[in-house]
């Protein structure tokens, strides 16, 4: 070995040593955004001919801040001051756009595409969730304020846009919390909302005007899986109740349906997606639906087929608080690769290994509690997930964002490769004892490669381009830090914490 390589391989060591006990003790590697303009998220977003548009340009920097759009189809406009573009388009096809965004510090542009078509979904679901902090305690006004702190913390500025209520808005028709009682249903057989929820219509509205998409759950079944009503023998009503209310997003979690199912065929386990899946189609407004059923009877192979836009893969990663980071990573970690789950996603349909569980989350003790994954287990977390293209739906508490959270979920160097348009997820190419290293293809010809420490100890270890199908020089870039580390040929190593990575992305040297 040369000297010079000796000296190189020092310098990587000592700056992931450093990584990796900055995340032991929380510190944030994500930069903070500069004041000048700069467009993220999502580069495609697919919609049908006439459903309701809504999109909110993402962009960083200081405010006020300006929009404007090159080459808007016919019946699309932007607002200048918001970005937010609205209308419909009747014709299908394939508009290629220009974003552009100008303040005081400067201007910035990036190419965007508008999928008019059968299909949603082109990237992953970004945005958040009730359940993991809220609950059966969820309310109209929990709802309209993470609203608001998605958009004040700037979580949207990075891409994300669902603000969906989970379980329990519907009426409980065995409550003895009077406001969980009610009408389940009006004289047409329509479901209603239950006291916590006085007027959803108002409640979607209130999250459309902030430039944002509303989600809602029901469940197949007879009821949802904490005792609230539930779709079934009302299933197209139920979604008309929806598209009349203004959501944008649909979680059907299967629940008591395993009463309702005659055995556990495929067909069976199929039966309610496609039924569900059928009546969204013939709605006059896009609703995203999230298959819930905690992958049975393989769904990944299927869920596609019967409608859904994401499945879920395993069950509830949070169901024991204390074991969370078990659940982590032997469902996002071993479930996905025994599985070999990356030859069954892409655009308009994505393995769901649950959700984003990092800052304070229910206890389920009638509290909440800081998430108990170490500062290495969310950032191997967040990694994980971009690198096998799964949503990003955060599931804490959006109202209590601290900097390294936000750091977690706003790294707009990692969300990139969760969000790229190729949409080929990653998979694992090479394990070494507790050492695993994962690689995702992106479409500007760049490879995203995790290396992950599973140990309890600091380890050293090493990518190959013989396992990552590489050849020649490379220029390494970490990306929680965002910034190059050298150039390599025929290997990267990195030391990692423990349960941490060393997350990087791969380009060919010019």
């Amino acid at each position: 070995m040369t000297k010079l390589r000796l000296l190189l391989l020092a310098a990587i060591c000592l700056l992931a040593v450093s990584a990796a006990l900055a995340a032991a003790e929380s510190v944030t590697l994500t930069p903070k955004p500069g004041p000048e303009p700069r467009i993220n998220g999502a580069k495609v977003f697919g919609v049908r001919p006439g459903s309701p548009f809504l999109f909110t340009i993402p962009a960083t920097g200081e405010r006020p801040m300006t929009f404007a759009v090159d080459n808007l189809p016919a019946g699309l406009r932007v607002d200048p001051a918001t970005g937010q573009i609205t209308g419909a388009i009747l014709a299908k096809g394939e508009y290629a756009v220009t974003f552009r965004a100008e303040n005081a510090k400067g201007k910035a542009a990036r190419a965007f595409k508008i999928v008019c078509g059968d299909m949603l979904a082109l990237t992953p679901h970004m945005g958040w969730n009730s359940w993991y902090v809220w609950e059966n305690h969820v309310t109209d006004k929990i709802l309209r304020d993470a609203a608001d702190a998605m958009a004040a913390s700037g979580m949207m500025d990075h891409g994300y846009m669902y603000v969906n209520i989970d379980d329990c808005w519907a009426v409980r028709p065995d409550a003895k919390d009077p406001t969980l009682l009610g009408e389940p249903r009006d004289k047409k057989g329509r479901v209603n909302a239950n006291p916590r929820f006085p007027d959803m219509k108002a409640l979607t509205d209130y999250i459309h005007a902030k430039g944002l998409k509303a989600g809602i759950y029901t469940s197949p079944g007879v009821f949802t899986c904490a005792g609230h009503v539930g779709a079934f023998g009302h299933e197209k009503q139920d979604v008309e109740r929806f598209v009349e209310w203004g959501f944008d997003f649909l979680k059907y979690d299967w629940c008591s349906y395993s009463a309702k199912a005659k055995d556990k065929s495929r067909a069976e386990y199929e039966k309610p997606y496609r039924l569900i899946s059928e009546i969204l189609k013939a709605q006059p407004r896009d609703i995203v639906l999230n298959i819930c059923q905690y992958g049975m009877d393989k769904v990944w192979e299927w869920g596609k087929e019967v409608g859904g836009n994401s499945w879920r893969t395993a069950d509830d990663l949070g169901g024991t608080f204390e074991k969370i980071g078990i659940a982590v990573f032997r469902d996002g970690f071993d479930a996905y690769s025994d599985k070999e789950l990356h030859k069954y996603a892409g655009p308009g349909g994505w393995n769901d290994p649950d959700y984003l569980l990092l800052g304070f989350l229910s206890d389920w003790k009638g509290g909440t509690a800081p998430t108990p994954l170490t500062p290495n287990e969310q950032y191997s977390h967040v990694s994980l997930w971009s690198l096998v293209a799964a949503p990003l739906i955060f599931s804490g508490d959006i109202t209590r964002l601290d900097e390294f959270t936000l750091g977690l979920l706003t790294n707009d160097e990692v969300i990139d490769i969760d969000q790229d348009p190729l949409g080929k997820p990653g998979r694992r190419v090479a394990k070494t004892g507790d050492f695993e290293v994962w690689a995702r293809e992106l479409e500007d010809g760049s490879l995203a490669v995790g290396m992950f420490n599973r140990g309890g100890a600091l380890a050293v270890g090493k990518a190959e381009w013989k396992d990552l199908g590489l050849a020649g020089p490379r220029i390494v870039r970490d990306v929680w830090r965002q910034k190059d580390v050298g150039s390599f040929e025929g290997s990267f190593e990195a030391a990692v914490g423990p349960h941490g990575v060393m997350l990087v992305r791969m380009r060919a040297a010019e």
